[in-house]
């Protein structure tokens, strides 16, 4: 069925609105971190997160304009994905909260190759991409990451994020 578009332009929708009704979507959560040019660390909370392609393996992850972190990882040409796992939530707060101290908190260490720093206690899996594509819409932008390396480094289930709550997975 082929929907006409109508003449007439909708009322669009607030921004508290549409962050209400995505609260009512659960996510998972993840840490989007890279290096900028001077090797420093940045990061930042992440729910917006979704699987593209499986040839070649691409996710994209959106991040906000003006984001030190989304500044890294343009300028770096490569992040990480980190996948909290359930006992990591109040790492997903530290790096929601824009503490400057974030990486002096939490331990990580930085593989060799493509990809940001990795959580090495808060994330159950982590993706090392390589940006492939951008595409700014309105506040954030839209980064493409083709998948370069996978490292699963914890077996414990994966954080939530919905209705403005923090969950583990639950299999009852």
């Amino acid at each position: 069925m082929t929907t006409q578009p109508t003449t007439a332009t909708a009322a669009q929708a607030s921004a508290d609105a549409f962050r209400s009704l995505m609260s009512e979507f659960p996510t998972g959560v993840c840490a989007v971190t890279a290096r900028d040019l001077d090797g420093e660390p940045w990061g930042m909370t992440c729910s917006s997160v979704t699987s593209v392609a499986l040839a070649p393996p691409t996710l994209l992850v959106n991040l906000r304009v003006g984001s030190p972190t989304l500044r890294s990882l343009l300028n770096s040409g490569s992040f990480s994905v980190n996948f909290l796992h359930a006992e990591a939530q109040g790492t997903a707060e530290l790096f929601a909260s824009g503490n400057p101290d974030r990486f002096a908190l939490t331990p990580w260490e930085q593989p060799p190759g493509p990809g940001g720093p990795h959580l090495v206690r808060d994330a159950h899996t982590v993706a090392d991409c390589e940006v492939v594509l951008t595409q700014r819409m309105g506040d954030h932008v839209t980064v493409y990451g083709e998948v370069r390396r996978i490292s699963r480094q914890h077996s414990l289930p994966p954080l939530l994020y919905g209705q403005r709550q923090f969950r583990s997975w639950s299999q009852t």
